[in-house]
């Protein structure tokens, strides 16, 4: 039998509505784990932003900033940093704008601006601090998504701008500005090789619209009940919302753990 290996979105997956990591989810994770079927998290977040979730589920492999950088048992698999000379070109149109932005590598991340009310609202509904304050931490380093701070259709004016970067809106104040053609999708083949796995073993489950093609692209992928309807319409399963035990339900359904008979 091959070896199955799952991937777990972090915010409205792993965690409920709350920001929290239910016991039940924990003890589905470690009993995954304890069955054979290898399991890693695929999000959007940075490193820095879920090692205590890493660390009490006992994971080490991880798809992070939408894909574009992967670490298989520990070690960096695939980097794939924001291009540094569009990144300066675009730098400059958001300071002439007013938007704010948050650069992140893999370790930390740094606000252009100190003060901005859409920084503070858009990273406290993570339970994230204000960053502290550097608005040249892009320069001479990889960076591997920044956030830029705008409302509605201003986005537009950046994507056709600066192409080499997608913009995926995650709140109503904030946009993850990623590499082209990045995805969780290609993140998770970056790591299913280094594994030594098949696509075709993968379940992937989600609730965002930066799940889509992870979900679409995975053998079976999953929808928590309270994912946009974009990422319910690709997907294989859609389960019940987070909080109402929907992962761990889900789990079960797809018989990768069997209930006890007890």
């Amino acid at each position: 039998m091959s070896k199955k290996i799952a991937f777990f979105d972090i915010d409205g997956t792993l965690l409920n509505h709350q920001k929290k990591l239910q016991d039940e989810t924990i003890q589905a994770v470690k009993e995954l784990q304890r069955s054979g079927v290898y399991c890693a998290i695929a999000t959007g977040r940075a490193p820095f932003m879920y090692e205590d979730i890493r660390k009490v589920l006992g994971i080490d492999s991880y798809v992070s900033f939408n894909g574009q950088f992967v670490v298989f048992e520990g070690t960096p698999v695939f980097k794939n940093p924001l291009n540094s000379e569009q990144l300066e070109q675009l730098s400059v149109k958001a300071r002439e704008s007013e938007h704010p932005l948050v650069y992140m590598n893999h370790q930390e991340m740094k606000a252009t601006d100190a003060g901005q009310d859409f920084i503070q609202e858009s990273l406290s509904s993570l339970h994230f601090d204000y960053p502290e304050i550097d608005p040249t931490f892009y320069k001479d380093r990889e960076i591997y998504q920044s956030l830029l701070f705008c409302e509605g259709d201003e986005i537009n004016r950046y994507r056709q701008a600066y192409p080499a970067f997608d913009y995926i809106r995650w709140h109503q104040f904030s946009c993850d500005v990623l590499p082209s053609g990045g995805s969780k999708a290609n993140g998770i083949r970056k790591l299913v090789e280094a594994a030594g796995l098949s696509m075709d073993d993968t379940y992937a489950f989600g609730d965002g619209l930066n799940d889509i093609e992870m979900i679409r692209d995975a053998g079976i992928g999953v929808a928590m009940g309270n994912a946009v309807k974009e990422t319910k319409e690709v997907s294989d399963m859609v389960t019940a919302d987070v909080n109402e035990g929907g992962l761990v339900k889900a789990i079960y359904d797809l018989k990768l753990l069997e209930r006890s008979k007890v």
